[in-house]
């Protein structure tokens, strides 16, 4: 009995510690997005895809509504968006996005979990080049009548691939077409469940088991990190 409630106890701390990166990291995107250019949603497209990304994850509304306030404070300092690349172990490529208010913490805390977990810092374009910046907007099966019509209706807003998985359809667009297709979705009506711009890999890195498992200690090491918003990799 004591270990059944031990391993429920460990898996609520674990679904509470990643709901509270989710929201961190989210808040971050909501001041981010206010700094930039200002509270009102209507005017600002980041502001609606990070208020739908919070819908997304049950963020409570009233930490919605603390980050837009925290960011219209004109004496609050904001938030650097630093991207950061380099090999972890086996020689996998990974790129790191981070959102800080202190660059020399931050870049020490990243310096230091790639040394610790064998890989190495890389310079600013020396890794980028084998991903591809595109935005994924993750849509309800259920909002859409045709799949085949709606994918057609979506070429000329900048469709890159669409996939349709269980109960929820996926659409990709180049980095470029991303705020074309905000607009063309947003015109249809139809509100997406999340929307974000990831790193996506051209060529995958097949890994052992072992050699996997080195490379997701480090994976983990840097998304627990308070600066760190987002880790993409080209392991297979």
């Amino acid at each position: 009995m004591g270990r059944i409630f031990e391993k429920r106890k460990y898996k609520m701390f674990a679904r509470f510690a990643k709901m509270s990166k989710a929201f961190n990291r989210i808040g971050k995107e909501i001041e981010i997005a206010v700094k930039a250019a200002g509270p009102d949603p209507k005017g600002n497209p980041r502001l609606r895809i990070a208020m739908q990304n919070a819908k997304s994850v049950n963020m409570p509304k009233d930490r919605v509504e603390a980050a837009i306030k925290r960011a219209s404070n004109k004496d609050t300092s904001g938030y650097s968006e630093i991207l950061y690349e380099g090999y972890g172990p086996h020689g996998v490529a990974l790129m790191i996005e981070t959102a800080t208010d202190n660059p020399n913490r931050t870049v020490a805390n990243i310096r230091h979990h790639f040394t610790k977990h064998g890989g190495t810092l890389g310079n600013a374009g020396s890794i980028a080049f084998q991903f591809e910046h595109k935005g994924l907007f993750k849509i309800a099966k259920s909002k859409v009548e045709d799949l085949d019509t709606f994918e057609l209706e979506l070429i000329d807003a900048g469709l890159d691939d669409m996939t349709a998985e269980d109960d929820f359809i996926y659409i990709y667009t180049a980095f470029q077409d991303f705020g074309q297709m905000q607009k063309a979705l947003e015109e249809k009506g139809i509100e997406p469940t999340s929307t974000e711009l990831q790193y996506l890999p051209t060529n995958l890195k097949e890994l052992n088991e072992e050699q996997q498992t080195e490379l997701n200690e480090l994976v983990e090491a840097l998304e627990e990190d308070d600066d760190v918003q987002s880790v993409y990799h080209n392991m297979a």
